[in-house]
């Protein structure tokens, strides 16, 4: 009986459920065209928060949109009929796409906008909006292959965006200058886009093993497009130890670059023959490394430039070999395996391969030459032995030919100062201490100067490896630099002496004149030398270019010593301009003294070898007649072969600086 009883209740809970069914409303269909009678509107909007957003529907682009074969309704759900009140909520992509929002759920960009990322890519950024979206096999469509990277630009290429995100344009400006991006923009079809390295929906971070782009997955991305090339990787040492998971190995990224690929023809490329060997190459092999984690020999690119195809490559060769015309560019393998281009069978054709006719005895020369190394092999031990030995017959020959030259030039030096009677004093003893001071404390600050700029010149190597004992000689030298110009202004201001001095070295509308005439005459335009007073214009041109530079050095100079001090006060910015003064500073000074002054005391062949007034003050008075005519004061009243006492506040000055 009790079965009976539960069917007739289930009976009576079916016919209750039917009825219920058709007692309930009925969904009413809308057509298309009946929303679009009030939608195509462009002035249609409603108020979201006090903001007006627009509801206009462009009725032409719907119809051509993909979406256009469904109805309204279909996505918004809510719709029950015309007239109604705006919807409250927004269709969801995933009512029907949901394994691609699955995906993008996943991703960056979904990550970035629960973050609080209101500036992160949704589906319409990249889609277009949904009444208007094409597919993607249009060409107008913001997912068409060609429109990929713009669409990706749209957000990447925008500083303001990128910066909120903590990023920056540089990857996007960088594959718009690629070989890929070119290769897009000039209207392939097969050239990579960003979509095929980072993937479409679930984009993920470089990190992530899950991503295209991480490290390990790198190879097998390329291959979507380099298929022979990844064959080839694959079975290379390199892509055989990626493999094996050690990350240090390189893929292809490493060495081609990730958004500025390049063709290898490019200059600019990572994998040109200019770039291969002394950068990428070098980036693993250079150092030590590789040796210490796995016993691979380093300084393979140093070794390589001293040889004859690195010192070919370093002038500009482009047909030189490097590293991949001996190693190969992707089946890279040790040289023990008899598959490797460097194997000692199969030598004799990759050499052959630029010396047509390479045999065995050919391929026994050195291609990485190693001074270090050398020895280790009999031909080794022969070269190292004839490189020492000419190393000493260079140290004995040369430097004994040195020594003898040294000996004649000083005793012809010292025969020439006592050849003529030099009784005219060009110099006082207070002028000669205070150009040696100059001198001295110049030439130790030029040095220690290029030895601080260069740490790795010759320059540097023979000041020591100390960068403490460079910078404190240079300082100091700095500070003798300035007492030696704060004594000379006090020299000049407070001295008889020095105020002649200066009052001698003021320019004057003569020296214009004499500055042309001189020129013409030592070109032959004119017959008459011109003739010069105390100081001509050249020696005047000199003291004021020093005044000027010790200025210049001396005040940015002790900026860059107090940048921390000074950097309280004045903007950054001023203390690098003054670095920058400094330093161009004192190439030109440097110069002036090698060029102008060094011509016009030691070159000139009215005063070779030597103008010797800088030591002793003296010079001949037929040579000072010669230079400076003029003077007829200090000619007249040349005071013989003792010098003469410094000049009194009523006295007649003699002496002068050279």
């Amino acid at each position: 009986m009790k079965p009976n009883r539960y069917l007739w209740l289930l009976w009576t809970l079916l016919i209750l459920g039917v009825a219920q069914a058709h007692a309930a409303p009925k969904k009413k269909t809308i057509k298309n065209d009946e929303c679009l009678a009030c939608h195509s509107d462009a002035s249609m909007t409603k108020d979201d928060n006090g903001k007006q957003v627009s509801l206009h529907v462009d009725d032409g682009k719907f119809k051509a949109s993909i979406h256009s074969m469904f109805n309204c309704t279909d996505c918004h759900t809510e719709i029950n009929g015309a007239p109604h009140d705006p919807a409250s909520t927004k269709p969801q992509c995933a009512t029907c796409h949901g394994d691609e929002q699955t995906k993008y759920d996943h991703g960056l960009h979904a990550k970035a906008i629960t973050a609080g990322d209101g500036k992160a890519a949704r589906c319409q950024d990249c889609h277009g909006s949904v009444h208007e979206l094409l597919p993607a096999s249009d060409p107008a469509s913001k997912v068409n292959r060609h429109n990929i990277p713009q669409t990706c630009g749209s957000c990447h290429d925008n500083k303001a965006t990128m910066q909120s995100a903590g990023l920056t344009t540089t990857p996007f400006s960088s594959y718009e200058d690629s070989v890929h991006g070119k290769a897009v923009n000039g209207g392939s079809q097969t050239a990579a886009v960003c979509t095929d390295c980072h993937g479409e929906h679930d984009i993920l971070n470089a990190r992530d093993p899950a991503s295209p782009i991480f490290k390990f997955n790198v190879p097998n991305t390329c291959a979507k497009c380099h298929g022979n090339e990844s064959k080839q990787y694959a079975t290379s040492i390199h892509g055989k130890a990626i493999a094996r998971g050690v990350s240090s190995a390189p893929v292809c990224t490493d060495c081609h670059g990730i958004h500025s690929i390049k063709k290898p023809s490019d200059p600019n490329s990572t994998v040109s023959s200019a770039n291969i060997s002394n950068v990428t190459c070098a980036n693993c092999h250079e150092g030590v490394k590789l040796s210490n984690e796995f016993g691979i020999q380093g300084r393979r690119s140093s070794t390589y430039l001293a040889s004859y195809h690195g010192m070919a490559s370093k002038m500009g060769s482009t047909v030189a070999a490097n590293c991949a015309s001996c190693h190969t560019a992707h089946n890279i393998l040790p040289s023990d395996d008899p598959k490797s281009s460097v194997n000692h069978a199969n030598l004799a054709h990759t050499c052959g391969q630029c010396h047509p006719g390479a045999n065995d005895n050919f391929i026994k020369g050195k291609v990485h030459l190693d001074a270090q190394a050398a020895g280790s092999d009999v031909g080794g031990k022969v070269v190292n032995f004839v490189s020492k030995t000419y190393v000493w017959l260079i140290i004995f020959t040369i430097g004994g030919m040195l020594l003898h030259n040294i000996i004649l030039f000083r005793r012809k030096l010292e025969d020439s100062r006592k050849s003529s009677a030099r009784i005219l004093f060009r110099m006082s003893k207070l002028q000669r201490a205070q150009h040696m001071t100059l001198l001295l404390s110049f030439f130790v600050l030029v040095f220690t100067g290029f030895a601080l700029k260069f740490p790795n010149s010759f320059v540097a190597m023979l000041l020591g490896n100390s960068e403490k004992f460079r910078s404190v000689v240079h300082r100091v030298a700095g500070v003798v630099l300035i007492l030696v110009g704060a004594y000379h202004v006090i020299y000049a201001a407070f001295t008889a002496e020095g105020r002649k001095l200066v009052m001698d070295f003021l320019p004057e509308w003569k020296d214009v004149t004499d500055t042309g005439d001189t020129v013409l005459y030592y070109l032959g335009f004119i017959d008459k030398k011109p003739l010069y007073k105390r100081f001509n214009y050249a020696e005047k041109m000199e003291y004021w270019a020093l005044v000027w530079g010790t200025i210049v050095m001396a005040s940015t100079g002790l900026m860059a010593w107090f940048k921390v001090g000074v950097g309280t006060v004045v903007p950054r910015w001023i203390i690098d301009v003054a670095l920058t003064i400094h330093f161009y500073e004192a190439i030109l000074a440097t110069l002036a003294i090698l060029v102008w002054h060094f011509y016009m005391v030691i070159y000139d062949p009215a005063a070779y070898p030597m103008n010797w007034a800088w030591l002793d003050g003296r010079m001949s008075v037929e040579h000072y007649q010669h230079e400076h005519p003029l003077d007829t004061e200090a000619l007249a009243n040349a005071p013989g072969s003792e010098e003469p006492e410094p000049v009194k506040e009523e006295a007649e000055h003699v002496g002068a600086h050279d």
